[in-house]
């Protein structure tokens, strides 16, 4: 599929100061650099890499514009009203003066994803009749393990999917799926049957779109995952198999996460470039 000449795709970081669990997380500090200005990086260069590709951080918070502002980002204030990093990129999106073709969603406190995985789902949207694309890394027997234990202080930290042969999503969970029975057998191979999602998403505008005037889904809610809310509906989404670099947490939802992460940069040094 090729774009027109004025076609472009849109990167869009949603940033939320009003975290239940961590307030203010996106302006919280790892190894000297926010959670924020580590995203901003990633999309950057993401943009650079990919080509007729904007970036956008939408928050509701004056305090994470100004932030976003200061490092040179631009910015779009969408309602505090919105329920969802979804919706408020569908919002950032509709601020802009023309329609962008794709939109990807970036979460606010993923520092650590490589910009390569970014470009993949862009290019992946690019090149299929694709409407929703997301990325999954498939988990060895030592990342499930590290996995299970951090779910027994954070539960709802890490999600996993369970996906076709062909790379279709059929379900996605907070919980560990799926359950894995006689697991000791398996375990002779280096690889476990457990897939991790990344938190990040692909869409056209026309499923962006769809999904910001939907009601939420039963699972949805019941999970805290918007993107059941095209599987509940019928719609497809397709996943891409990537390579994750040791740094990859199942989420920063936590003031112990973050000293996680301090201690993976420290470990395996520092993604952001000197």
């Amino acid at each position: 599929m090729t774009q027109s000449s004025d076609a472009f795709d849109l990167i869009v970081i949603p940033a939320r100061f009003g975290s239940s669990r961590f307030p203010g997380k996106p302006l919280q500090q790892i190894a000297g650099r926010s959670l924020l200005e580590r995203v901003i990086r990633v999309a950057r260069t993401a943009a650079e890499q990919a080509g007729s590709c904007k970036v956008v951080v939408a928050t509701d918070d004056d305090r994470i514009s100004d932030h976003a502002s200061d490092i040179g980002a631009d910015v779009a204030m969408t309602s505090p009203e919105l329920d969802s990093g979804t919706n408020r990129a569908f919002a950032a999106a509709c601020q802009l003066p023309a329609q962008p073709a794709r939109i990807v969603n970036l979460q606010g406190d993923a520092p650590f994803i490589p910009a390569s995985i970014v470009v993949e789902l862009l290019q992946a949207l690019r090149n299929s009749t694709a409407e929703v694309v997301t990325p999954l890394f498939r988990l060895d027997w030592e990342r499930l393990d590290r996995l299970r234990e951090h779910k027994r202080s954070s539960p709802f930290s890490g999600t996993t999917c369970m996906r076709s042969a062909e790379g279709k999503a059929l379900w996605f969970s907070k919980s560990i799926i799926p359950a894995i029975r006689d697991e000791a057998s398996l375990r002779t191979g280096q690889m476990s049957p457990v897939w991790q999602h990344l938190g990040l998403y692909g869409y056209s505008y026309t499923a962006l779109q769809w999904f910001a005037a939907a009601p939420a889904g039963t699972y949805e809610v019941l999970e805290g995952l918007e993107q059941l809310r095209f599987l509940e509906n019928g719609w497809q989404i397709d996943t891409i198999e990537v390579e994750v670099p040791a740094h990859i947490l199942s989420g920063i939802d936590t003031p112990e996460d973050l000293a996680k992460a301090e201690q993976a940069i420290r470990r395996y040094g520092d993604p952001y470039p000197a």
